[in-house]
């Protein structure tokens, strides 16, 4: 057996620059390199590797951890996950700086290949700076915070180890049903161990994504429920973008007359202006697609993990309707008590189709009705697009501007707040790769960092980061790894000094508002209740580097979108806009659990009115 000596570290980046996933037959490499930020528990051992003997990866230097890998995720996202980056830290705070990315990506089944230092495995020095000693079990180190929010796991303790760890690490990394974060733990001695490796183990390989078709008694069973329903509604999620289905959802809604609702993840799946698109559905879904999820006698949800945004939390339903789940992961086939169609979702639907045209299935919705909702719902957004104030600038008239002057061919970034909700709402997406909204963990700091993924990803299209004051304050460090790199985006940082989603949810819920605001403490009430702070993010954002603007009313937003467009550097907008101007409602619902028990009778009323509401959802 012919044999290479390398360490531990060179031979697992000699591996990675061999990996390739084929899928419809196209092939692509899938690690494109790799994330970083060096210490002592990584720099010698992985750091010297990519110094030394990198091969055709690529580095790229992180500025936070988090934000580092928040940015390979939507990377990895942007590229429908057929290609991604690796991050590597060093131990301790490092290492779980990466942890709520891990979550992010599990959660959005987007897969991140995290390679974390780790204690020395041979206790030599114990404890090492930054160890985490935990006496009742010394087997545990920081790293094993990542165990649960992982889809896999493994910590390497001897070289030879390598070679099945990182096959498994590929393997989930490249299945539809189970990618997500993978962390390989790597000990800092042992990263520079050297090991005789057979040659073999770093020979290319290929791993095809193969699009699985259901069964054929599955098959017969959902055209049984289909064919026994008259108002079926379509709820198009995140798997019909990373299935590329697009086409083919549109050509079976057309066919069947069937409506179409979008989770965030599917938002784009069709085109805005498809008359079957009735757009988001659930806590921040339009009135078209709420009020036809209400009626629907039958949910056929694809490439959906029915969140409970989705579905309002399980309130969105009538209580008589029946699930039907295309879905490659069968976890999620299985949600609501639904019958399960496993497989790709563009197979799954081609094969529907044919079953339901076989059969001459049709529905019962009366000619123009989808048409109607969807005119009353274009007038709603028309006039929260137009919608002005004296006091200030609305923020619906701000992302009408946005979605008029940006183009169809831009991307827009966005992740957590108010801005999803309206977003969700009333944003027109025309095409399935222009709206990324990271909505499965809601990550307040993914928006910039993954708007910088996203650019590296599509370094020709116009990448905007759609980000509150509340999340940008969080984390923006890879503003600057962008300016470093090249890779201009575009920063819309509307302002509203604080986190006024949560303000707006809790004074919802019987709260006369507490903590969410981003103002002076009073010494005489020791709370939040003085003048708003006076920040200034163009200042800030100039200081790092960026181009900056400022925009006060729509004229001078038209302006500074398109300056912006202009420029070749990473470019900051400050958009101050009223707090309390997004929107809220349309006949949907969220349980946020409200107090039983409070010296305020609004809370006890909302109380009241939240277990009326329970009494209409479902209970699984």
């Amino acid at each position: 057996m012919k044999t290479i000596r390398l360490t531990m570290a060179q031979a697992l980046l000699k591996f990675l620059d061999q990996q390739y996933v084929s899928f419809d037959g196209v092939e692509t490499k899938f690690v494109k390199g790799v994330m970083g930020i060096f210490g002592h528990g990584n720099v010698t051992g992985i750091g010297e590797a990519l110094e030394r003997s990198p091969g055709s990866l690529e580095f790229v230097q992180g500025k936070n951890e988090q934000g580092m890998a928040h940015a390979a995720t939507a990377y990895a996202k942007q590229l429908n996950r057929r290609q991604i980056y690796a991050c590597t830290t060093s131990i301790g705070p490092g290492a779980l700086n990466m942890v709520t990315a891990a979550g992010t990506a599990s959660v959005n089944r987007i897969p991140l290949l995290l390679l974390p230092g780790d204690n020395f495995a041979t206790r030599q020095p114990d404890p090492v700076l930054q160890q985490l000693e935990v006496g009742h079990d010394y087997t545990i180190s920081a790293a094993d915070s990542f165990k649960p929010v992982s889809k896999f796991w493994d910590r390497i303790v001897r070289p030879e180890q390598l070679m099945s760890s990182a096959i498994n690490a590929l393997r989930v990394l490249t299945d539809p049903a189970e990618t997500g974060a993978v962390t390989l733990a790597l000990p800092q001695d042992v990263q520079a161990e050297a090991y005789d490796y057979p040659v073999s183990f770093f020979e290319k390989r290929v791993h095809y994504i193969e699009r699985q078709q259901p069964s054929a008694e599955s098959l017969s069973r959902a055209l049984a429920l289909v064919a026994s329903k008259r108002k079926p509604l379509i709820i198009a999620g995140g798997g019909v973008k990373y299935s590329e289905a697009s086409a083919e959802l549109a050509k079976f809604a057309e066919q069947f007359g069937i409506p179409v609702a979008e989770t965030q993840a599917g938002k784009g799946s069709l085109h805005w202006a498809n008359p079957q698109n009735v757009g988001g559905v659930g806590v921040t879904g339009s009135i078209a697609a709420n009020r036809l999820a209400r009626q629907a006698d039958l949910i056929i949800g694809i490439g959906t993990r029915y969140s409970d945004f989705t579905t309002s939390s399980k309130w969105a339903f009538a209580e008589e309707a029946a699930f039907l789940n295309l879905n490659i992961n069968r976890m999620d086939g299985v949600k609501l008590d639904g019958a399960s169609l496993a497989g790709d979702a563009k197979e799954s639907i081609k094969l529907l189709s044919e079953a339901l045209q076989n059969s001459g299935y049709s529905t019962s919705y009366e000619t123009g009705e989808v048409a109607e909702l969807n005119a009353e719902w274009k007038a709603e957004v028309d006039r929260l697009y137009a919608l002005e104030r004296e006091d200030g600038f609305v923020q619906t008239r701000a992302l009408g501007v946005i979605n008029e002057t940006i183009g169809e061919e831009a991307v827009i970034v966005c992740a957590a707040g108010s801005l999803p909700g309206d977003l969700h709402r009333l944003w027109r997406a025309a095409g399935p790769h222009g709206y990324h909204m990271e909505y499965g963990f809601s990550c307040m700091g993914y928006e910039v960092s993954g708007a910088f993924g996203a650019a590296l990803a599509e370094p020709d299209r116009e990448v905007y980061a759609v980000v509150g004051d509340g999340s940008y304050l969080m984390l923006h460090s890879e503003l600057v790894t962008s300016l470093q790199e090249g890779r201009k985006f575009t920063i819309l940082l509307f302002d509203n000094h604080g986190y006024q989603c949560i303000h707006n949810l809790q004074r919802g819920n019987g709260s006369d508002g507490f903590g969410n605001e981003f103002r002076y403490k009073e010494a005489s009430t020791g709370r939040y209740t003085g003048e708003s702070l006076p920040i200034d993010f163009s200042a800030h954002a100039k200081a790092l580097g960026a181009a900056t603007y400022r925009a006060e009313n729509a004229e001078q937003l038209r302006d500074a979108l398109i300056a912006a467009k202009a420029e070749t550097r990473t470019t900051l907008i400050e958009i101050p806009v009223l707090a309390g101007t997004n929107t809220s409602g349309y006949e949907s619902w969220w349980n946020v659990g409200v107090p039983a028990v409070s010296e305020s009778k609004k809370v006890t009323d909302a109380h009241q009115a939240m277990n009326e509401k329970l009494s209409e959802a479902r209970v699984y």
